[in-house]
């Protein structure tokens, strides 16, 4: 398979996804500003981060907030997390009906321990029947509207649920699912097991996306090739990179990804990020949140070190622009700067589940308690 026979497009639904490129959710980072970049740099279809059931169901302002789309965002994606079919088919309901979302993509995939010790994220799968009743909620309250699911290859190499949770998301009438494939155990260590996306892919007939270690446009080419999945989510590579999708719809379409941007290009960009979010979320808000960006921005160039530590004190854009008045604007894009690590740290784990969580694992009841909310997208 080369790029030109790959299939360009990705049905979710009613919704036609091309390239066949979805920008995966991260709690604190995939907000509306950082969305609009993206897409001003590629089509493809952008998630909103992570917002809780219960808390939206129950109007708490921060979740509602975070549920809120851009006045030009189409189509509105958003991922949900969700321990209990009640809550979570009311918040369905309510997104569809109230905030015009396009598209509801369900959060099993969520390997941190303040979640998996209750039974929620990554570990949640393990409960079959569970599961089933959460998704069948979601798409009976969803409409029209497409529900996905993203989950990984199990808890841990024992306790592997990925086949079981595809095929539960076909019969209870998902769209698509997307696996990210690692376990929970290995958080974000390693490389991603490609070979199970390909498993996936021949055993449910509905679009299977793959997620895990797309780095650069050409990896996205490669996945699709070997696994011959039908879509590709991108998560840490993307960040301090947006361009990353002009690249993807560029070998996508069979022709070479443009050249990397300049350091001046990678400020302006930089400068244009902040200021987005500056109107989102005000000067103060947003100028910390942007400080971890800064540091994923420079990754790589010279003198990146000293620059980074005058960046994680900006706050205001004026502090920004002068912080960058003084770079290399020529200084070429540091040729493997795409590989350093960004966002989660490194290392396994040993993954903590509820006393007596593997017991009964046909149990279909709600997991009490399980409910927690700022967790990442998996």
């Amino acid at each position: 398979m080369t790029p030109d026979t790959i299939d360009r497009t990705l049905n979710l639904g009613g919704i036609t996804v091309s390239p066949p490129v979805v920008l995966a959710p991260m709690a604190g980072i995939t907000n509306y500003p950082f969305r609009a970049l993206c897409r001003h740099f590629g089509a493809g279809l952008f998630i909103s981060e992570m917002i809780t059931a219960r808390p939206l169901v129950e109007g708490r302002e921060k979740t509602v907030r975070l549920a809120t789309f851009g006045p030009d965002e189409s189509p509105r994606s958003l991922q949900l997390y969700g321990v209990d079919p009640h809550y979570v088919g009311l918040a369905v309901k309510r997104l569809v009906s109230e905030a015009g979302t396009d598209h509801i993509d369900l959060n099993f995939g969520c390997p941190v321990r303040k979640v998996t010790r209750k039974g929620g994220g990554a570990a949640l799968p393990a409960h079959p029947n569970l599961l089933r009743a959460i998704i069948r909620a979601a798409v009976n309250n969803a409409g029209s509207v497409p529900v996905t699911i993203k989950f990984r290859i199990g808890i841990n190499d024992e306790i592997t649920t990925f086949l079981e949770s595809g095929a539960i998301a076909e019969e209870e009438g998902c769209a698509a699912v997307t696996l990210h494939a690692r376990t929970a155990a290995q958080l974000y260590d390693g490389a991603a097991r490609w070979q199970a996306i390909a498993e996936l892919k021949n055993s449910i007939s509905i679009p299977v996306i793959g997620n895990g270690d797309i780095w650069e446009a050409e990896d996205a080419v490669r996945m699709l090739r070997e696994t011959g999945c039908d879509g590709v989510a991108i998560g840490r590579g993307c960040l301090g990179r947006p361009w990353l999708f002009r690249d993807l719809a560029e070998v996508l379409a069979g022709r070479p990804a443009l050249p990397q941007p300049t350091f001046g290009e990678v400020a302006d960009i930089m400068v244009e990020h902040a200021s987005m979010l500056v109107e989102w979320f005000g000067e103060r808000l947003a100028m910390r949140s942007f400080r971890k960006h800064s540091g994923w921005y420079t990754r790589g160039f010279p003198g990146g070190a000293a620059l980074r530590n005058r960046l994680m004190k900006v706050d205001t854009i004026g502090s920004l622009q002068t912080s960058l008045r003084d770079i290399d604007r020529d200084q070429s894009y540091p040729e493997r700067a795409h590989l350093i690590r960004r966002g989660k740290k490194g290392g396994t784990q040993k993954v903590v589940l509820p006393e007596g969580f593997l017991d009964n694992r046909l149990d279909p009841t709600p997991l009490d308690g399980a409910a927690a909310g700022d967790v990442s997208g998996g």
